[in-house]
């Protein structure tokens, strides 16, 4: 597994991560057997880095990561929380007060008395010019709470404005070959700044793994089943913002040229993986995983080689057809 500077943390992380929401919840039930196998088969096959939340399953996702860190207490383990959407959304809610008690909760949840790395949770636009914000972030810090913070945005815009901020060690934001806007400015501002970039939803929720269709359905508790809309949270957090149907047909181009052009025996899902991973100034990729089976498929994606300049290519026209009209103008 590949090793990657991440950022201003000037720690180094597997290129391939583990984002931990889904053994959190809201994409299904996953039983906590299951959520400790995907922990381990995660670091058996060399994942350093691991991303969670304390609002994934109202901190469930934190403490099973405590749990797992208490069984290993040697292994080179970067583990990456988020803060902010537990309370109002409202610019006043981050402040110096509320980050202590948020990271007094992470920080007991993970076992740990200093957090690795803490994410301001999608916060609302305005934060990021809030010099209070930043102030209250480099506190934490003095004060041995966190190791470094970074920002975790919905948009290319806020991406931009966190890298100018001088303390930001991170930024993480959607990217997959079905998001590619942040290609165009967020990575080679991130680069130059030496902020490093943690691309999450790198299967677009799924999508580019090539296994649903047109009846696919999902539980009632999977946000795939009520946030398509943007019901509950950002509409972009779910396949990518792109309409199910429309992404449907997609992917099914997308695994076609994956089987005819990508690296002999990959799937689908291990070529998107690849397309980010190889994206410049990434410095991680964090898909989840619901079992170990999915783990070690998604961390087998950082040992295969450069995709192909005919695969790129084709995968830019897909986008460029059939995703582009439908995109965002916001993200």
């Amino acid at each position: 597994m590949p090793q990657r500077t991440l950022g201003r943390t000037n720690r180094e992380v597997s290129a391939i991560g583990l984002g931990a929401w889904q053994i959190g919840g809201s994409w299904g039930t996953v039983a906590e057997r299951d959520a400790h196998e995907v922990l381990e088969a995660a670091l058996d096959a060399g994942i350093t880095f691991f991303d969670t939340a304390d609002v994934y399953g109202d901190g469930r996702s934190e403490r099973l990561i405590g749990e797992f860190l208490r069984r290993h207490p040697d292994a080179p383990i970067t583990v990456a929380t988020k803060m902010g959407r537990r309370g109002p959304q409202e610019p006043e809610e981050y402040s110096l007060a509320n980050f202590r008690a948020w990271n007094d909760r992470s920080r007991a949840n993970l076992g740990v008395d200093t957090l690795d790395l803490v994410q301001l949770h999608c916060p609302p636009p305005t934060v990021y010019s809030r010099e209070a914000t930043f102030d209250a972030l480099d506190t934490l810090v003095a004060e041995e709470r966190i190791a470094a913070y970074g920002v975790s945005v919905e948009t290319c815009d806020e991406a931009l404005a966190a890298i100018q901020r001088p303390g930001v060690a991170t930024v993480q934001i959607i990217l997959n070959a079905f998001r590619r806007k942040p290609l165009e400015q967020v990575l080679p501002a991130a680069a130059e700044a030496g902020v490093g970039i943690i691309a999450r939803v790198p299967l677009a929720s799924g999508l580019l793994s090539g296994r649903y269709r047109p009846d696919t359905t999902f539980a009632e508790d999977d946000h795939r089943s009520f946030n398509r809309r943007g019901e509950a949270f950002d509409v972009g957090e779910t396949f990518s913002g792109v309409d199910f149907e429309t992404g449907l047909a997609a992917a099914e181009e997308f695994s076609a040229l994956a089987a005819k052009h990508g690296p002999e025996g990959a799937s689908p899902a291990q070529v998107a993986l690849r397309w980010v991973m190889q994206q410049p100034g990434v410095s991680t990729v964090i898909p989840g995983a619901r079992n170990a089976e999915q783990a070690r498929g998604n961390a087998t994606a950082g040992t295969l080689p450069p995709l192909e300049p005919e695969l790129l290519e084709a995968m830019r026209d897909l986008y460029d057809r059939a995703i582009r009209p439908q995109v965002h103008h916001r993200w």
